[in-house]
């Protein structure tokens, strides 16, 4: 029973399980997208070559309208491509589309060639598989059903003896076509989940596995240069009094305060928040498309409300308050620091003000 749930992960699972698969297949189309965009160019290319070719040579000729037809299909597949989301099941569709391009192309080489075996359409076979980064069931069902129609296709064109080497071959090459198939998907989905594991070491804090500064900065860095964007409200966190709870407390009591914080805030729920861990006892929460002073106001009520009852002290009796500074992206900072620094002086006002527990940076 083992070797047949391998088996069968492997052709529908890509080797690895299917919740994980479902969790990241979505990423890795988009991871692929490029290479498929790239691949329709290349075959552009090549038919439009083939077009030209053939009203200088004159065996092309016969294929003309093939060349033609494939071009044209490519050039629309090309301007699909940029304008296609790039977790579309559309694009995968063109793929699919594209390869069957190919095996055809394949045939009608073969046509024009009846005296020689199908090597055109063999090699298609092995590679064009290797292209698509899907769950390699529908891939085999492709090459299956491609190499049938090749030797019903052939059958009526070569000789009843080339028609059997053609069989013995494409019978074997089909299976390796497939099987490459398998083993290409396999390779690249574990390669992405190992660099998505990667990635996601190398930006979480490991303290309270939140966003990191490079993370959070990166991100945010991100969202500024988009031209699109032109509104954003960024929150800076500091915990009050932090370091006379590490000296009262000690210092497992002091991160677990930070874990604790980080824990709260990773819940928070609201659309384009970035939350993250700046470094030492200092927090970042950012809220894109939103420049509003009455919805800021509300979101540092909940997260300093939400630290004083949350944030547990062995002490009972104690609480933990934050001190909050806010200000707004308008379109006008060039990145990311500029808009820390204008929280970064809010804040302080804030915790030098114990009856406000945040306060907006005001341009003097």
């Amino acid at each position: 029973m083992e070797t047949l749930r391998k088996i069968r992960n492997y052709f529908l699972y890509c080797g690895i399980e299917k919740d994980e698969y479902n969790a990241l297949k979505k990423d890795a189309y988009i991871s692929n997208y490029k290479v498929w965009r790239i691949l329709h160019f290349l075959m552009a290319a090549a038919f439009g070559g083939l077009l030209l070719a053939s009203f200088f040579v004159a065996p092309m000729a016969a294929n003309r309208k093939f060349y033609l037809t494939a071009f044209v299909y490519t050039a629309i597949a090309i301007t699909v491509f940029f304008f296609l989301e790039k977790d579309s099941i559309v694009a995968q569709f063109f793929i699919y589309l594209s390869i069957s391009v190919l095996l055809v192309f394949g045939c009608f080489l073969s046509q024009n060639n009846p005296g020689y075996p199908g090597v055109t359409f063999i090699v298609f076979l092995i590679v064009t598989p290797m292209f698509m980064i899907d769950k390699p069931f529908f891939m085999t069902i492709e090459l299956c059903v491609a190499s049938i129609v090749y030797l019903i296709w052939m059958r009526g064109v070569k000789t009843p003896e080339m028609w059997e080497v053609d069989l013995l071959n494409i019978i074997p090459f089909t299976i390796v076509g497939c099987y490459l198939n398998v083993i290409a998907n396999s390779i690249r989905i574990k390669e992405f989940v190992l660099t998505r594991q990667i990635r996601t070491q190398k930006d979480t804090d490991e303290l309270t596995r939140i966003s990191n500064k490079g993370a959070l900065t990166r991100e945010i860095n991100g969202f500024l240069a988009d031209r699109n964007t032109d509104k954003g409200t960024m929150l800076l966190l500091d915990c009050d009094h932090f370091k006379s709870i590490n000296d009262t407390y000690g210092h497992d009591v002091g991160d677990s305060v930070i874990r604790q914080i980080g824990q709260f805030l990773s819940g928070l729920e609201n659309p384009g928040l970035i939350a993250g861990r700046f470094g030492g006892d200092e927090f970042v929460v950012f809220v894109k498309n939103t420049n509003d002073p009455e919805t800021a106001a509300k979101l540092a009520e909940e997260i300093a409300n939400g630290v004083s009852s949350g944030v547990k002290l062995p002490d009972k009796d104690k609480k933990v308050s934050v001190s909050i500074g806010i200000s707004f992206y308008n379109g006008q900072a060039k990145n990311y620091s500029e808009i820390f620094n204008r929280s970064d002086m809010a804040m302080y006002k804030a915790k030098a003000d114990p009856d406000h527990r945040y306060c907006i940076f005001e341009e003097n």
